[in-house]
């Protein structure tokens, strides 16, 4: 499913870097994120990075199946 990850303020490269497997635009002051997540288990891997890295995320919505 592609989604769309929104993320509190503006993420360096180097925190968009962790996330090799998303695309990344600024908009609004937020970060967004979005691309290809292939099951449940990667989208808890992603939240979980997120978490880790002490990024508060704001939406995450679901853009097609």
């Amino acid at each position: 499913m592609l989604c769309e990850i929104r993320v509190e303020g503006q993420m360096s490269r180097t925190m968009t870097g962790a996330f090799p497997e998303l695309e990344s635009c600024v908009m609004f002051g937020q970060t967004l994120l979005f691309g290809q997540v292939v099951d449940e288990a990667h989208l808890y891997g992603l939240l979980a990075r997120f978490q880790s890295l002490g990024l508060h995320v704001v939406e995450m919505r679901r853009l097609a199946p």
